[in-house]
């Protein structure tokens, strides 16, 4: 039996959905910065002589806040963060590398997501010292010390060689016969300089030389009587035994305890690294005011953007055409052809920038309703679940489009400036109905952690348990996985 091939042709109806350019437009600037959308602005103007920015005075309209001025942002925060995490990293370093911290990179510390690094200032920690020393009065003997105590510090600014090896190693490098009292005179000279904490030979040294610098409270105070009468228990985290030592209250310990925690254990970290990388400056998109009666308001910040228009004589050009399309030459019509042009286009990057602003403000004004109780205290467990779906339902947007405005934006705060990638986060469900996010359930695992027994830290199967217990339902891999996240060690790396 044989078999023929039949050749037919079939025709289909099929959809597809193709942006215009105008649309493409839309989309590029929606996903820009604040700084880089000034930027594109800036560039569209030079390119496009139909399309006019107002007056230096008109830069600003009333979507930026009012007396704006930007007192914490994002890598503040960070930045405190990260000197909780080396303080407790450096105190786990003691009793090895004869007692004194290893050094930290940043390498060491879990990198959060929204962390951005730039190269550009190429100068060195090293570099920055010697500004500084260059400034003092020094003989020639001061100078020789102070050069090779500068060179002994370590990335992290601490001075971890012995005086007494930099007294041989002067003699025998440097040709050069001092004392040990004269190089601590001058090691006293580079403690003066800042970052405080720099020239420290221990980290004791470093917390001390740096709460001399700072204003002395009753809490400055509770802090230095911990470190020089109580460091073994600090440096043990054993503060119930400070307290009982130190016969301090509940709120003086937690007073001591906050103002330590302020403190840099790697201070020669704040003055950027020698590769010449420091971090980018975080400028917000949006301004998120609290008021003490609880209420959120919030701006659009609108940077050195400037008000755009379309060039009234290009548009009149524009005009005259339309009103004596046959009563012109070719020459003529060329140049209003062109004029045409760029009017359109200027038309519709005006039309891009006021949508793009539409759309952030609807997606911010969702957001905060969304999130309000964490803008109302601060309190980061209290952010709820949310993801990308359920604001696009409520603002009706496109998934796609509130992912472009979520992405590479920043709010300020009245608790500091936040990505808004940071308000985002899934869920899980406790089984009664109440939904708890991701980052609540790392929060609940880091408390539990934090008030264990050193001496017998709690396995990822205990933690399990406890979490369970609480009515956080998770996996012991899922533990595994959040304590990495965090940094957490495992029970066996923990056990003091």
């Amino acid at each position: 039996m044989s078999q023929r091939l039949i050749e037919r042709q079939e025709q289909t109806l099929s959809q597809q959905q193709r942006l215009s350019a105008r649309q493409m437009q839309y989309v590029r600037l929606l996903e820009m910065p604040l700084a880089e959308l000034e930027e594109n602005i800036r560039t569209e103007v030079d390119d496009n002589p139909a399309l006019e920015p107002s007056s230096a005075d008109d830069a600003l309209s009333d979507d930026r806040a009012e007396g704006y001025e930007q007192t914490d942002d994002f890598d503040a925060q960070q930045e405190r963060e990260e000197r909780a995490d080396a303080l407790d990293a450096a105190l786990e370093g003691i009793g090895r590398d004869d007692e004194m911290p290893v050094a930290l990179s940043s390498g060491d510390f879990a990198q959060a997501d929204y962390e951005e690094m730039v190269y550009g200032d190429t100068t060195s920690f090293y570099d920055k010292i010697q500004q500084q020393v260059g400034e003092m009065e020094l003989t020639a003997e001061e100078q020789t010390i102070m050069d090779y105590l500068v060179g002994s510090l370590d990335n992290d600014g601490l001075l971890r060689k012995s005086l007494d090896d930099i007294v041989d190693e002067l003699a025998f490098r440097e040709n050069l016969e001092t004392q040990l009292p004269a190089v601590e005179e001058v090691l006293k000279k580079l403690q003066t300089i800042d970052p405080a904490g720099v020239g420290a030979r221990s980290l004791q040294e470093c917390l001390l030389l740096q709460l001399d610098r700072r204003p002395q409270t009753a809490a400055v105070a509770l802090a230095r009587r911990v470190l020089t009468k109580q460091y073994e228990a600090f440096a043990r985290n054993n503060w119930n035994r400070i307290q009982s030592a130190l016969h301090l209250s509940d709120s003086q310990v937690i007073d001591a305890r906050n103002e330590i925690r302020r403190l840099n254990p790697k201070p020669g970290a704040a003055m950027g690294e020698t590769e010449g990388r420091s971090t980018q400056q975080v400028t917000p998109d949006f301004i998120v005011d609290t008021s003490d009666d609880g209420s959120v308001t919030f701006a659009l910040n609108r940077g050195r953007m400037p008000e755009l228009n379309v060039s009234q004589s290009f548009a009149d050009m524009v005009e005259a055409y339309k009103n004596n399309p046959g009563g012109m030459s070719r020459q003529e019509k060329e140049a209003l052809l062109y004029a045409k042009e760029k009017v359109n286009r200027a038309r519709d990057y005006i039309d891009a920038i006021q949508q793009r602003r539409q759309t952030l403000y609807v997606t911010m004004r969702a957001i905060i309703n969304w999130q309000r109780k964490f803008f109302v205290d601060g309190d980061e467990s209290d952010l709820k679940p949310m993801v990308l779906k359920d604001i696009a339902q409520k603002t009706n947007l496109d998934i796609s489009t509130i992912s472009r405005v979520a992405n590479e934006k920043y709010a300020q705060t009245r608790w500091g400036t936040f990505p808004l990638k940071f308000f985002f986060s899934d869920g899980y469900s406790t089984g009664d109905g109440e939904a708890l996010s991701v980052r609540q359930m790392r929060l609940a695992l880091k408390d539990i952690v934090d008030h264990e027994d050193k001496s017998d830290p709690y396995s990822d199967e205990a933690l399990t348990e406890i979490m369970n217990q609480r009515g956080l339902p998770v996996a012991r891999r899922t533990i595994a996985k959040y304590r990495k996240l965090l940094g957490i060690p495992s029970a066996r790396m923990r056990k003091k």
